[in-house]
């Protein structure tokens, strides 16, 4: 008789971040590539990745903005060409007329507290991240919402793009 090799499938939620990092694949951001997948029921509703407005020319074509004026990371939000991967993800369930209530939000790094802010006005329940940035305000209004946070690591796990 044959032996068969048993592999270790991922967790739902490994794989659902694994998705948002290859998400994060299409960014147009040349200082850190983040994608972002909203989930309900072990289904994807949308994905969304960090990059400039539809039509308009992104930081690839004209250049980092953020860098040209020194803007440190986590700073000045409103000075960048590109809209944030958790924005997209539910712009796009707008957009598309998808309810994305009660749902979950994997992101390849934790949400600014702007994107923060649209996950709660949004309905989102549960909030998943592999990297965590420096600022932790958004836990502050995640807790006081009821919105859960947790962060996921990924063993064993590369793809080509930037942290």
């Amino acid at each position: 008789m044959e032996k068969t090799t048993i592999h270790s499938r991922p967790s739902w939620d490994e794989y659902f971040m694994k998705l948002a990092w290859l998400v994060s694949e299409r960014s147009t951001c040349v200082r850190h590539h983040v994608g972002a997948v909203v989930v309900r029921d072990k289904r994807i509703l949308t994905t969304g990745y960090n990059g400039a407005a539809t039509g308009t020319q992104d930081c690839i074509s004209l250049g980092c903005l953020r860098n040209t004026l020194n803007i440190l990371s986590g700073q000045r939000h409103e000075i960048c060409r590109a809209i944030h991967a958790e924005q997209n993800a539910i712009i796009q369930g707008g957009y598309h007329g998808i309810n994305i209530k009660d749902s979950t939000l994997y992101c390849t790094h934790s949400p600014c507290v702007l994107c923060a802010k649209m996950t709660v006005n949004a309905g989102i329940k549960r909030v998943v991240a592999n990297i965590e940035y420096p600022d932790n305000t958004f836990k502050e209004l995640f807790s006081g919402t009821g919105i859960e946070f947790s962060t996921l690591q990924l063993s064993n796990f590369s793809i080509d793009c930037l942290l």
